[in-house]
């Protein structure tokens, strides 16, 4: 676990102002780990923060993402019990990692600090843990980010994941399939009676996005995999829009966001 098994990707790193990457700039000044203020040996974290980070790994379930805690064998199910008994919307599902402590901090200052510098690290990890749909995708999709969340942050962090992702997969990418509207605010999208987020109607594909989708095997990317609710609607609208298949790759993915009940 000492080394980032990653390939490094170039960028320059906003708080040194100098180039982390694989040409002159990086021979000049040794990369500087992004979970810690010292010298890495490549792009991305230390041997240390690599570490305590819970990367899933194979067996995992193929609805959810959730990994399996021993491999059952050539006859086991590929789908955890929740799963087979209420099965998502999207078709499969990877995370790279467990939304933790370790995870948590990288994704929130990514999310609210400005560190654009770890998107390509994210995709990176994507491409790893969802090799499998990656291979079988036509096109990749970010989630779309509300108008109001996107002027306060400035950015759309499933866009800047997905964008690179495509670009090293060889893949279409599709950022403007969606109508403006995005995920509601919570208030706005609670349901009447169970304080679930009720988000059905809450995203459209734009005409031109119809073209783009239909037909196709849609690869849909976000950051984190909470309840599944956001990746839900999206995916009911790009099948409502022609596409043929809907998977998810997600950076993270809580621990409960899959329970039998």
């Amino acid at each position: 676990m000492g080394r980032d098994p990653f390939a490094r990707t170039g960028r320059r790193s906003p708080a040194h102002g100098r180039d982390n990457g694989s040409d002159g700039g990086g021979r000049l000044f040794p990369p500087v780990a992004w979970d810690a203020a010292e010298p890495a040996g490549s792009s991305g974290l230390t041997a240390d923060g690599f570490s305590r980070a819970t990367f899933l790994e194979a067996p995992v379930c193929d609805g959810c993402g959730a990994g399996f805690e021993f491999d059952g064998g050539a006859f086991a199910a590929d789908r955890c019990a929740a799963c087979l008994a209420k099965p998502y919307a999207f078709q499969r599902a990877r995370a790279a990692c467990v939304y933790d402590d370790a995870s948590r901090d990288l994704i929130l200052k990514f999310k609210h600090g400005d560190r654009h510098e770890h998107a390509p690290l994210f995709a990176r990890w994507i491409s790893r843990a969802a090799a499998d749909l990656i291979a079988e995708a036509d096109a990749v999709a970010p989630v779309p980010l509300h108008p109001f969340r996107l002027i306060s942050r400035r950015f759309n962090q499933a866009a800047e994941i997905a964008r690179p992702l495509a670009r090293m997969s060889g893949l279409a990418y599709l950022p403007d399939a969606w109508c403006g509207r995005g995920a509601p605010t919570a208030r706005a999208a609670r349901a009447r009676g169970g304080g679930r987020l009720n988000v059905r109607a809450a995203f459209s594909v734009t005409e031109a996005g119809r073209k783009d989708v239909k037909g196709r095997r849609i690869l849909l990317i976000d950051d984190v995999l909470t309840t599944g609710a956001t990746a839900e609607a999206c995916t009911k609208a790009l099948m409502a829009a022609g596409a043929r298949a809907v998977d998810l790759a997600v950076v993270a993915r809580v621990r409960t966001a899959r329970t039998l009940s």
